[in-house]
């Protein structure tokens, strides 16, 4: 506190007042210093929008000169500059309790509000302890809402930069249509399913349904309903208390606690098992969870987000989906359409991944000739834009300047009867001679890739491949999938 300088503003038309003020303040003046002193309210506005963050308390009477006075006055400087802090001095409040007086002036804008001279002190303003308390109290206060500005500030940065980071691309009518209803859901608390075949980006909309809307600056917890092992599932969505069960040697934070007042994002919903649907059911109706080996409930205030790729009407009517969490999750549904049928978003998905991925591996962006452009277009994309993803940044592999069609067919895996090329996609043979332990790590890559982009889930890729689901994502986030 010693170093802090506080520069005040004194609005003042009686010298004697001005002066009362300055005794006041001058024990403490190496700390509170009076910038300047005006006479009226319209010249205070005329210095405040010249100097608009020169000073960090007002100071000002409330029955000032000029017409411009009072509880206009104070919401005439907070126009200015939100920030500053005001404190009214007057004698409008002399042996008398006004609790409507104080109301006005608190709405309008101040900070706090002390009696001119109620007694027979002459030399000192009223209450001076109080008034020096309260200079050093409106100065904190601006500060921490000058930080909190700063804080807000940064967090929108961070925002903006993710948002920027995963963008929708597209012009299609599909995806006109998508941002709309991203803008229209994204305000509101409503719970919305994203449905759509896999690798057409539904965490990527639900990631811009939850930083477009008012729970923006809370967590956004994605949840793979599909990679978690069914004996732990509970657990990890709901957390544990310490000791509740051999090995639970401290307390647990559940996903939706740690989710608390943000967003939820449950993907592969059909995935959870039965048995945990009315577990589910029972969070989005009551807004509580149980954690295990506690008695009483925990209140969590989460939006939420699902999404799936299969048929959600007929898992209810096979009985594997639960028909009462069907509708309380099918409130709002949003579809994506597969890359095949929104063409004409495919060359803008192309430019904009080479783009990325080329600054992200420091790679030169090739051209691709008109005859490469062509087989892309007309590829049917079984993966959908994961797997476009997975061709652009094999042909950044190929550190080629310039794409032909050959190199297409091969980063797409289709096979052309040419010498050249024949079986060279099948096995990932090139010139190119590399450790084996680099060529092993490659070709699981591939095969991984290839397996995700022709099988429904991760838990389905899980189950071909013969992995249990978490050892399968592991190795995914080993391989640089996920």
């Amino acid at each position: 506190m010693s170093t802090m300088k506080i520069s005040v503003l004194l609005i003042e038309d009686e010298e004697f007042d001005v002066q009362r003020i300055r005794r006041t303040i001058n024990p403490f003046k190496h700390r509170i210093i009076i910038e300047d002193v005006v006479a009226s309210g319209i010249s205070a506005v005329e210095l405040l929008e010249k100097e608009t963050h020169k000073y960090d308390v007002i100071i000002m009477d409330y029955q000032i000169a000029g017409g411009l006075m009072g509880e206009n006055l104070i919401r005439r400087i907070k126009e200015i500059n939100p920030l500053l802090q005001i404190i009214v001095v007057t004698k409008m409040t002399i042996n008398m309790t006004d609790y409507d007086f104080a109301n006005r002036m608190l709405e309008a804008g101040a900070t706090w509000y002390c009696t001119k001279y109620p007694g027979d002190i002459e030399e000192f303003i009223y209450q001076p302890t109080d008034f020096i308390l309260n200079i050093f109290n409106a100065w904190e206060k601006k500060k921490l809402e000058t930080e909190k500005i700063h804080s807000k500030r940064q967090l929108q940065q961070n925002i903006d930069d993710i948002l920027n980071r995963n963008q929708i691309i597209g012009r299609s009518k599909a995806i006109t249509t998508l941002k709309e209803q991203i803008r229209r859901f994204a305000g509101s608390d409503v719970t919305v399913i994203i449905r759509g075949p896999s690798g057409t980006g539904k965490e990527l909309v639900a990631t811009h349904i939850h930083y477009h809307g008012k729970r923006k600056f809370e967590n956004f917890i994605p949840i793979n309903c599909g990679s978690l092992p069914d004996n732990l599932i509970e657990s990890e969505l709901f957390g544990f208390e310490k000791g509740s069960f051999t090995g639970a040697n401290k307390d647990k934070l559940g996903l939706f606690e740690v989710a608390n007042r943000g967003t939820v994002f449950l993907d592969e919903i059909t995935e959870l098992p039965y048995t945990l649907q009315s577990t589910l059911l029972r969070v989005i109706q009551e807004g509580e969870i149980d954690k295990i080996g506690r008695t009483k409930k925990v209140e969590v205030k989460v939006r939420i987000i699902a999404a799936t790729n299969k048929d959600l009407e007929n898992e209810v009517r096979e009985k594997r989906f639960r028909e009462d969490l069907y509708y309380r999750l099918n409130v709002v549904s949003i579809p994506i359409l597969p890359l095949e049928q929104r063409k004409e978003d495919i060359p803008l998905l192309i430019d904009h991944f080479m783009s990325r991925f080329g600054r992200d591996m420091n790679k030169e962006i090739p051209e691709i000739y008109a005859e490469g452009y062509h087989v892309l277009s007309h590829y049917k994309w079984p993966g959908n834009v994961r797997e476009l993803q997975n061709v652009v940044q094999r042909l950044l592999f190929l550190n080629k300047r310039r794409i032909v069609e050959k190199d297409v067919y091969m980063a797409l895996g289709v096979r052309i009867d040419t010498d050249e090329t024949r079986d060279v996609e099948a096995i990932g043979i090139s010139s190119e001679i590399i450790p084996w332990r680099d060529k092993e790590r490659r070709l699981k890559r591939q095969y991984f890739e290839h397996v995700r982009q022709h099988t429904s889930s991760d838990a389905e890729a899980a189950r071909k491949l013969g992995l249990a689901p978490p050892n399968y994502y592991r190795m995914c986030k080993e391989l640089g999938i996920k």
